[in-house]
């Protein structure tokens, strides 16, 4: 008997040990996973926020002379990236206004309709658009629209490109979203005598308000970053410009061009730096909205 039990307890030890050994390596390779990321934000922060002041925020751009002269003077590069925010947001703005009410109502539409044959076209054709590189949506763009409707690179073409983009994300997480609402919600406004769009209005979105306003924060987060579909739409323009019919610039755009121009390599960290951080925020404010109105 007491042999059984040190046999017991050497098998416990045993266990323990290997609990350990798999709970400390789990640690160390999350420890590796996140190594990139911190790395990546010390680096940007080291470079980029020399430039990072009011005037970054407040002016446009500035042109190859003023940045030499800066850069012999041992200077920071004056001007902003104006032009790229104000940019980015008419962009961002107008493909939300294409990308939320199409992308909710198809959404409502594959799962009111989950088993009909064309929901699953449109839920394949979701999901292969998610897998579509952005340089083909930016052709495809381009083809469309600046050649045949605006005559031209224009934001409304940016925001186009950009919306399809955000459409498979929109939808599928709206989809997923209304599945996990009770049925009984939906049932009890139905016996109630409410008439079907109220009941799919009043009650079903707002109760699923959280999880459709994390999919289309993501949705936008993923965009913003995005810059071959608006090479080939927008252009990018070296003033600030609200006309959605002209050429615009944005924020990904411009690290494009500092990039191109060794005088203005100084401001892709902190261009960089910005992008990063605005998607961050957008990132946080979709978590906590996932937090603070959870889902029945």
């Amino acid at each position: 008997m007491k042999r059984i039990i040190e046999l017991d307890k050497s098998i416990l030890r045993r266990r323990l040990y290997r609990d350990k050994q798999f709970y400390y390596a789990v640690i160390c390779l999350a420890a590796i996973t996140t190594l990139p990321l911190i790395l990546i934000i010390v680096k940007l922060l080291e470079k980029g926020i020399r430039q990072i002041n009011l005037s970054f925020f407040t002016e446009t751009t500035p042109n190859t002379l003023e940045a030499m002269v800066a850069k012999a003077s041992g200077e920071i590069i004056p001007g902003g990236i104006l032009n790229g925010i104000t940019g980015s947001l008419l962009i961002v703005l107008f493909a939300c206004i294409i990308a939320i009410p199409v992308g909710v109502f198809a959404g409502i539409y594959l799962y009111e309709n989950q088993y009909n044959k064309f929901s699953n076209v449109i839920r394949n054709i979701a999901d292969i658009l998610q897998g579509v590189p952005s340089i083909i949506l930016g052709v495809v763009a381009y083809s469309w629209i600046v050649v045949n409707i605006t005559k031209g690179f224009s934001a409304i073409a940016g925001s186009v490109a950009l919306s399809v983009m955000m459409l498979p994300m929109i939808i599928r997480s709206t989809e997923e979203t209304l599945k996990m609402i009770p049925l009984t919600i939906k049932e009890a406004g139905i016996a109630l005598g409410v008439p079907y769009h109220k009941v799919l209005f009043r009650i079903l979105i707002p109760s699923g308000l959280s999880g459709l306003l994390t999919g289309i924060l993501l949705g936008i987060s993923r965009i913003l970053g995005e810059t071959a579909p608006l090479l080939m739409t927008a252009l990018g323009s070296s003033v600030v410009n609200f006309n959605i019919t002209k050429p615009t610039s944005a924020v990904p755009l411009l690290i494009w061009e500092f990039y191109n121009d060794p005088n203005l390599v100084d401001l892709i960290w902190s261009s960089s730096l910005f992008l990063m951080g605005f998607v961050l925020f957008i990132n946080i404010i979709a978590k906590r909205i996932a937090k603070k109105w959870k889902i029945y």
